[in-house]
């Protein structure tokens, strides 16, 4: 079996649309606090202040024209090659771009896609603090806010989780602005995944969470373009 058939097969989460792959200590803690320190130590330009996070762009700014492509600094360049050895992207199309948010506790993100810059798969890493990710079916008639919720994944710490397929084309993921999160094992669909053991009902407090988003920008260029 081949690496990428192995890693699709040991790690789906089952019972959800496909397909979402989910790995439990991805990283190792020692990893995690270097990320951080770095991500932490970063010149403040680099930093993207949005209303309700910030964020850090590795590998160029993506953009419907192009992504003048720059090289990713070796502190995140070992996760990159460690997510590209799993062979999850095509060989022609390996992850070259890293999208780092960082989440203060009640921070979260509305329902979104990844979008039409983005080769169709998606890979997050999670530092600092556990997330709970929601999924939507997408229905572009409505509002964001009426779509029904159809299950969720919990992210712990230090984990791994891919998106592709129908759930990248076909359902919007959001996470809710709440300090906490309560564990309901009929909406949480990958628990039995999970590195811990949760209980019904149990509320687990949030703290400053950062997210790796490692994907491939298809639309790539070594020279400057006219933007503006």
């Amino acid at each position: 079996m081949s690496t990428q058939k192995r890693v699709f097969a040991e790690n789906a989460v089952r019972e959800i649309p496909e397909m979402a792959q989910y790995i439990p200590n991805f990283i190792t803690e020692e990893e995690e606090s270097r990320i951080t320190k770095h991500v932490n130590t970063v010149p403040l330009p680099k930093w993207t202040q949005l209303s309700y996070r910030r964020l850090q762009n590795w590998g160029g700014i993506p953009h419907p024209k192009g992504m003048i492509a720059e090289e990713i600094p070796s502190w995140l360049r070992n996760y990159v090659d460690r997510i590209t050895s799993l062979n999850i992207f095509e060989r022609d199309k390996p992850p070259n771009h890293v999208l780092i948010n960082e989440y203060l506790p009640a921070q979260g993100i509305m329902a979104h896609s990844d979008g039409p810059l983005f080769y169709p798969i998606v890979t997050t890493i999670s530092c600092g603090s556990h997330a709970l990710l929601d999924f939507y079916k997408r229905n572009d008639v409505m509002e964001p806010q009426q779509l029904k919720l159809e299950f969720s994944l919990l992210l712990e710490r230090r984990s791994l989780l891919i998106l592709r397929g129908e759930l990248y084309n076909d359902y919007l993921h959001a996470i809710a602005e709440t300090c906490t999160d309560t564990i309901s094992k009929g909406i949480i669909k990958n628990l039995d995944m999970c590195a811990v053991e949760y209980k019904e009902g149990q509320v687990l407090e949030r703290s400053t969470r950062l997210s790796l988003t490692i994907r491939h920008v298809p639309k790539t260029s070594k020279l400057k373009l006219k933007i503006g």
